[in-house]
């Protein structure tokens, strides 16, 4: 599959080099092809391609956003036409001390679909620091696998990111409409103040358990 990363500090890094790994061909969308975040991700991952917003957007079939989430607007705005992309929300609208940064009145992903109206928008990979996107990985649990939720509004869209999931060695759990995505980012801050501010450490994750 061919994918865009617009962003690649350590989550987009992360992910980007998991995919590439798994035989997808992996774009940076750069405006600089020269600056530190794109050398560090090459370095690390030499089989990442780089190219200009415009162009690596154009020629993936999903796209990650993986920016700071105040930056959100700003690079969306320079990646062309997303008409019909599927557009990987993996970014967390975090206000001070650990709040929500839209005050919890409207998800970050809703307002990521208003910058990109065309596309389909999934929220995924946002539970969990970038530590857990680098290695999934925890044995001892059989065959239980760590649990990553998504939400959106346009089903084939999410089998699309759930299937990415199962490839990445995460169990998928589709979570409902994009209006969920609220409550995965405030999963997220509760992650961040175990792992964070607790002192908890990165390496743990959320499981789903059936009955």
């Amino acid at each position: 599959m061919k994918i865009a990363f617009i962003g690649i500090g350590q989550v987009g890094c992360a992910l980007a080099g998991q995919l590439v790994a798994l035989d997808h061909a992996v774009t940076i969308a750069a405006r600089n092809p020269d600056s530190d975040s794109v050398k560090t991700a090459l370095a690390k991952y030499p089989q990442l391609q780089v190219a200009s917003p415009i162009e690596a957007v154009a020629q993936a079939e999903i796209v990650f956003l993986a920016t700071p989430f105040n930056a959100n607007q700003a690079a969306l705005a320079e990646v062309g036409d997303l008409t019909g992309k599927i557009l990987v929300d993996c970014t967390n609208p975090v206000g001070p001390n650990l709040t929500h940064g839209l005050k919890s009145e409207q998800s970050g992903s809703e307002l990521v679909q208003s910058f990109a109206p065309k596309a389909k928008v999934v929220k995924a990979f946002t539970i969990y620091g970038f530590e857990n996107f680098e290695n999934n990985l925890y044995p001892g649990y059989s065959d239980l696998k760590p649990a990553m939720l998504i939400a959106g509004d346009d089903t084939t869209a999410k089998q699309v990111v759930s299937t990415l999931c199962q490839q990445l060695g995460w169990e998928a759990v589709e979570v409902g409409n994009l209006a969920m995505s609220l409550h995965l980012e405030h999963l997220t801050l509760l992650w961040i103040k175990m792992a964070r501010v607790q002192g908890r450490g990165a390496d743990f994750v959320w499981a789903m358990l059936k009955r």
